[in-house]
């Protein structure tokens, strides 16, 4: 087995160009052949160095493909690769509109949360739903296109809000639901 090389991409990795619009199909079968060939239980009878090895790769090849899988932390990985902190957990700042917006979201959860409303936390659900894919869209564009990183870091942000608060209505959509 070669020496897992951690100095390569995750797209390198999988044989993948570097963009936010990837073939999930081409991404799958390249994981699963990485997995084939360096997952741990292969190595059981070798010696100890070669089972580390295989464990180390096949964590690496997880992290890569988990990473890779999901749009958002995509998105966030090119950003960071191409030298720019989505600054997530720090950095609060959003464009005026988006900030009315949340409080107007933020509101309406709060409302139906405290009126144990199901159908209204469905329609928000809805709503949320069409505008992260509204943005996902966007992404592609300032990723693959024009290479906007630091525009496609505040996109990052705004997903990573909307995900907590989907996930905010998911919990309350579940206390009902129970």
């Amino acid at each position: 087995m070669m020496p897992p090389d951690f100095s390569q991409t995750y797209f390198q990795l999988f044989g993948l160009p570097a963009a936010y619009s990837i073939d999930a199909v081409r991404l799958d079968a390249a994981y699963r052949k990485i997995q084939s060939q360096v997952h741990p239980d292969r190595f059981a009878a070798t010696p100890e160095s070669e089972r580390r090895r295989s464990m180390q790769w096949a964590t690496f090849a997880n992290e890569a493909y988990q990473t890779l899988k999901k749009p958002l932390s995509r998105a966030r990985y090119l950003v960071k690769l191409n030298g720019i902190d989505t600054e997530e957990e720090t950095n609060t700042a959003m464009p005026g509109d988006f900030l009315m917006q949340q409080m107007d979201w933020r509101e309406a959860v709060a409302e139906a949360k405290q009126g144990i409303d199901g159908a209204a936390l469905a329609r928000l659900a809805d709503e949320l739903g069409r505008e992260r894919k509204h943005l996902h869209a966007g992404m592609a564009t300032l990723l693959d296109e024009q290479h906007a990183y630091g525009k496609a870091a505040t996109v990052v942000r705004k997903l990573r809000f909307l995900e907590k608060l989907q996930e905010e209505i998911d919990d309350a959509l579940e206390a009902i639901e129970s």
